[in-house]
């Protein structure tokens, strides 16, 4: 239990992206999983050449958030339909970005966004997060 008498519950998470139907990353890390008042929460952190990063998804019924912190700083946030503003910051400078939820699915062990991202008014591209987990039974 955490400080906030929450359960939480400590799941095996599979991340994988994909970009405008073509190009696909996958990452699998260990984090935990808990719901809180009308959303239910994912954390986990990933490590990456510059450093690691903290990784907390939030889902309710037809909003998202998704914040990064440590060697790379981000929060896309996410509501069905509608453009929303976030950003994402790297040693070499912060950058506005704007997403476009098209789904925004929770279920028991998935969370699906469909969205279109622009970063720094570049062109959209689609992306397709599909987030699986599932308790680990250590």
């Amino acid at each position: 239990m955490s400080r906030l008498s929450i359960p939480e519950i400590p799941v095996r998470i599979k991340v994988k992206t994909t970009i405008d139907q073509q190009d696909t990353f996958e990452l699998t890390v260990f984090g935990r999983y808990y719901k809180k008042e009308n959303a239910a929460f994912l954390q986990y952190e990933e490590v990456m050449e510059e450093g690691s990063v903290r990784t907390t998804v939030k889902v309710a019924a037809e909003e998202a958030l998704i914040l990064r912190n440590g060697a790379v700083k981000m929060r896309l946030p996410f509501t069905l339909h509608k453009k929303m503003k976030g950003s994402y910051e790297m040693p070499f400078g912060r950058f506005e970005t704007t997403t476009t939820a098209k789904r925004i699915e929770h279920t028991e062990g998935l969370i699906d966004i469909l969205y279109d991202f622009a970063m720094q008014g570049s062109q959209e591209n689609t992306y397709h997060l599909e987030i699986t987990f599932q308790e680990d039974m250590k």
